[in-house]
């Protein structure tokens, strides 16, 4: 069902998500484990394609192709320190030690894509960039609780953006998450700043990826010469994390969660 662009999921549609979902965040794990001080990014790149085929699925990111971009060449976004996303792996981008590593993925199973996103310390890291790591993780679930029927999408990024804020840090506004589905994108957009009860109503069935992009400093962006890797413009650090979220009659469900990954409450501690 489609009301104002927005694809309504059935529940038969929504468990396919769920499934793809579960995929992307057990291939976000694996790699959060080969996480080292030295690793290329290209080798994480290679164990999401290995994933991918175990899975039976297919890379939503390779060969993606939006308007005024070439096609993404890679299986994974992987964006260091102050690349807040979209960062293309190489065998000539390795991590250090004290680095900060974003890996974004997505997947597809059955038609229908999982996308999620995880910041991941490179070893020991500053106070500053640990703090920062735990902010933006902390307000993708102040986001999702405000994800429920009858509240607004400006609830959402309201939320993220008051807790980002709170601990003086920014939200990116240039950027922002999306519905998903059988597309990787669709609507509605999903800023993350905005006021209360302003835009678009929430509705079940919606399903939705939350993606804060919190900034150490400014949140102004630069796009380097690749056309896909966007970086901050005063080159301090960045994070983002991302849940795929259903909207459910009864509330938010998280489509890609794991505690494995994010902890038994998905909050930091």
């Amino acid at each position: 069902m489609k009301t104002m662009g927005i694809i309504l999921k059935t529940e038969k549609q929504i468990e396919t998500i769920r499934r793809s979902g579960q995929a992307a965040t057990a291939t976000l794990q694996r790699m959060g484990e080969a996480v080292k001080p030295g690793v290329a990014t290209s080798e994480l790149d290679r164990i999401a394609r290995k994933m991918i085929r175990g899975f039976g699925g297919t890379s939503s990111f390779l060969g993606y192709r939006p308007t005024f971009h070439p096609p993404f060449p890679a299986t994974i976004c992987a964006s260091i320190n102050d690349e807040i996303v979209h960062g293309i792996p190489s065998p000539r981008r390795t991590v250090a030690e004290g680095d900060i590593l974003s890996l974004d993925f997505a997947m597809i199973i059955d038609g229908y894509h999982g996308d999620t996103a995880f910041t991941f310390p490179v070893g020991r890291v500053s106070p500053e960039a640990q703090r920062l790591l735990d902010v933006t993780r902390a307000s993708v679930f102040k986001g999702i609780e405000e994800a429920k029927p009858g509240n607004r999408i400006g609830d959402i990024g309201h939320a993220v953006q008051k807790h980002a804020e709170s601990h003086g840090f920014s939200v990116v506004r240039d950027l922002c998450g999306h519905g998903i589905g059988r597309s990787l994108w669709e609507e509605p957009q999903v800023p993350n700043h905005g006021s209360p009860q302003r835009g678009i109503r929430l509705k079940p069935g919606m399903v939705i990826a939350i993606e804060p992009m919190v900034c150490a400093g400014a949140h102004r962006i630069r796009v380097l010469d690749d056309e896909w890797t966007t970086s901050t413009a005063d080159g301090r650090l960045s994070a983002h994390f991302e849940h795929t979220v259903a909207i459910l009659s009864d509330g938010p469900e998280i489509l890609t969660e794991n505690p494995d990954l994010w902890g038994s409450n998905g909050l930091p501690g």
